[in-house]
């Protein structure tokens, strides 16, 4: 467990766990009613990164958690691997952008089937409810 810990809170990994905390109480803002899972769309396009078609802090919470758990995973086996000196500090310098990387890729292909789940525009709840022609 003290490895665990370490992992997280190690440089430079400790700014993905902060970003995680910050992801954390979005959603625990959202589960109570105080804010909406789409509240930040409105200035961000997220389709030129891959990511378009759900609402940003989905995109951004499924990015920022995948990058943290890869992360602390990398540094984890790095500190079970004992590696020595230079070579352990520069792959632990390295892991974080490696892992935020491969984190972006695995968004990417998560999205793709979420968008289904949240069209682009929503549609009335009856049939003609918006249509005043008659």
């Amino acid at each position: 467990m003290r490895a665990f810990l370490m992992a997280a809170t190690g440089l430079p990994t400790i700014l993905l766990t902060a970003a995680l905390v910050v992801v954390v109480c979005l959603w625990a803002l959202v589960a109570v009613g105080v804010t909406a899972a789409d509240s930040f769309d409105a200035d961000a396009d997220l389709a030129p990164w891959g990511m378009g078609g759900v609402p940003v802090a989905v995109a951004f919470s499924l990015l920022t958690l995948l990058g943290w758990s890869l992360s602390v995973g990398a540094t984890f086996v790095l500190t079970a691997l004992a590696l020595p000196g230079l070579a352990a500090g520069l792959l632990r310098l390295v892991v974080p952008v490696g892992a935020i990387l491969v984190a972006w890729w695995l968004t990417c292909l998560f999205v793709r089937p979420l968008h289904r789940r949240f069209p682009d525009e929503p549609s009335p709840s009856r049939p003609g409810v918006y249509d005043h022609t008659a």
